[in-house]
């Protein structure tokens, strides 16, 4: 499947406001948070209608870029929500975080791009609980268009940015087993403006 996203047909918002757009010269989609949005790790995102998504690839270009008014501490966020459950809300999600990528704290930079679950594995938790294991370094740029290829397999996924042969950030145990299965969403969260295009997605 291919939606160029350069319009809002197949998108159903959740706790997001979409809108067309043009960024950098590319038609695309545009995502900020909705009014009362909650944040950190929450489902934000605009999801694909219709899709059932177990193993296969995900890739798409993102830009993201902190809002005039974000608080001086946010450093953006971009990225896909996978295997989204109807009913109980659950799903994997990887992020990048544009303003770390050359940041001058070496710690920020190695918070690039982050995993975690919903409900029960986020950001703090896995941070807390295996310090380093679930997020890792990549160079980014806010605002430009960033190319992202998710590859998961059972409970494994392999993140891959700017077209580079081996993946920037690997996961071996997707919080919500190999046998998750669910719907795909283009993701935001605070603070963040962010630009989605080109998305494809194989099942296999």
């Amino acid at each position: 499947m291919k939606l160029t996203l350069s319009g809002l047909e197949g998108l159903i918002p959740n706790n997001v406001i979409a809108t067309p757009a043009e960024h950098r010269g590319s038609p695309a989609v545009r995502l900020v948070l909705a009014p009362g949005a909650k944040t950190p790790d929450e489902p934000n995102f605009a999801l694909v209608d219709g899709l059932d998504f177990h193993d296969g690839v995900v890739s798409l270009d993102v830009a993201g870029q902190t809002l005039p008014d974000a608080p001086p501490d946010v450093r953006g966020f971009v990225g896909v929500a996978f295997r989204i459950a109807v009913g109980n809300g659950r799903f994997e999600c990887v992020y990048l975080r544009p303003k770390n990528g050359r940041a001058e704290d070496q710690l920020r930079r190695n918070r690039s791009i982050q995993y975690f679950s919903y409900p029960d594995f986020k950001f703090d938790r896995l941070r807390k609980e295996a310090p380093g294991e679930y997020e890792s370094y990549v160079d980014l740029v806010p605002g430009e268009w960033t190319k992202m290829r998710i590859e998961v397999q059972g409970d494994k996924a392999r993140v891959f940015v700017h077209d580079a042969p081996q993946p920037t950030l690997v996961v071996n145990d997707l919080k919500l087993g190999a046998a998750a299965r669910g719907g795909i969403g283009l993701y935001i969260d605070r603070g963040t403006e962010a630009f989605f295009r080109d998305l494809s997605i194989t099942s296999n």
